[in-house]
């Protein structure tokens, strides 16, 4: 292809979108002709769960969740477990070294997601000082949650100060953010559809004053492939059907490659699994492996009415995960 050639392919990639600059009087560079523009994706991706009730071969199970996502060789961890140690031994069980590893999310201010934060902080920053010292967050994980009789039930807000000590960085994420190419964060997930995705006793100050907790600083990891989105969840607080079309819609309106990670349906009825998976079946949903706080009944009855299979719909263990390029690895123990 010569020279000439090679530019007339390129403004015929971008024409509907400068041509659309032309008529709404913007420049190239504007924020929406940059929508336009054709969006990064993940070429490989690999998620191997390191906190969830069910234990493999190797590591330990607990209430709680824990993922590494690795992703076109960027590592991060999603969630940290419950007990301070939990995710630190399966790792080093697994023979996964985790202190190459700078970043961290954290998908809600639940303990069982962020007890293991210090530790693993202060372990592994001991071979490298940047090993999680970017966390993410959404708005709303370190809101007060008074006890009823007193006292705080948050249990994060406790970590922030001696976390950011240790030279720890807290990002705010407030709505869909890139963190790297084709990998995004939700933010908050507004919440379209009634799914009481939380336990309805709690309470959170907010500026309206203190309301009942709903979980508002809920968010998921969404990686962009061409197969499709893979969603990662720690609780899914915010309703998997609501994370799942809010990530449709703000990131790409594509079909659901893999739902992974805490969907909390382990208390879902019948007619509840009815109408999740009939709104999971028109997202295209191939691959679940539900772990955490999804449920094991949940997880057969979604796989019974999505038409999956044992390759296609499991319950998460540790050590199990799931690759772009093979699909979910179920281990032993959920095969």
């Amino acid at each position: 292809m010569t020279r000439n050639e090679r530019v007339r392919s390129h403004v015929g990639r971008f024409m509907p979108a400068l041509l659309a600059c032309a008529i709404l009087g913007l420049s190239p560079g504007q924020a929406r002709c940059q929508e336009a523009a054709p969006k990064a994706r993940v070429r490989s991706a690999r998620v191997v769960v390191l906190s969830t009730m069910l234990a493999d071969t190797k590591g330990i199970g607990e209430w709680g969740f824990a993922a590494l996502v690795e992703a076109d060789g960027h590592r991060l961890l999603f969630d940290t477990g419950a007990r301070p140690e939990t995710v630190l031994n399966n790792a080093r069980e697994l023979g996964i070294d985790l202190a190459g590893v700078t970043e961290v999310v954290l998908s809600h201010h639940h303990g069982d997601h962020t007890g293991g934060l210090l530790t693993l902080r202060r372990e592994l920053m001991k071979k490298d000082p940047k090993a999680l010292s970017r966390a993410y967050v959404a708005p709303g994980i370190f809101f007060s949650r008074p006890r009823e009789g007193g006292g705080e039930s948050n249990e994060t807000i406790v970590l922030k100060e001696p976390y950011e000590a240790t030279g720890g960085t807290f990002v705010e994420i407030a709505r869909p953010t890139e963190i790297f190419p084709g990998a995004w964060l939700t933010g908050p997930v507004p919440r379209v559809h009634p799914e009481r995705n939380w336990s309805g006793k709690g309470t959170v100050k907010t500026a309206e004053g203190q309301v009942e907790d709903t979980i508002p600083e809920d968010m998921s990891l969404v990686l962009d492939t061409e197969r499709g989105l893979v969603v990662v969840s720690g609780c899914g607080h915010a309703g998997v059907v609501n994370t799942l079309e809010f990530a449709r819609k703000t990131i790409r309106e594509a079909p659901v490659h893999a739902a992974l990670g805490g969907f909390h349906l382990f208390a879902a009825d019948e007619a509840g699994l009815d109408w999740t998976a009939s709104k999971l079946r028109g997202m295209g949903v191939a691959n679940l492996l539900g772990a955490h706080c999804t449920g094991v009944e949940a997880v057969q009855g979604l796989r019974r009415r999505l038409g999956l299979d044992r390759r296609t719909c499991v319950v998460g263990a540790v050590g199990s995960g799931f690759d772009l390029e093979d699909g979910i690895r179920a281990g032993t123990i959920a095969r």
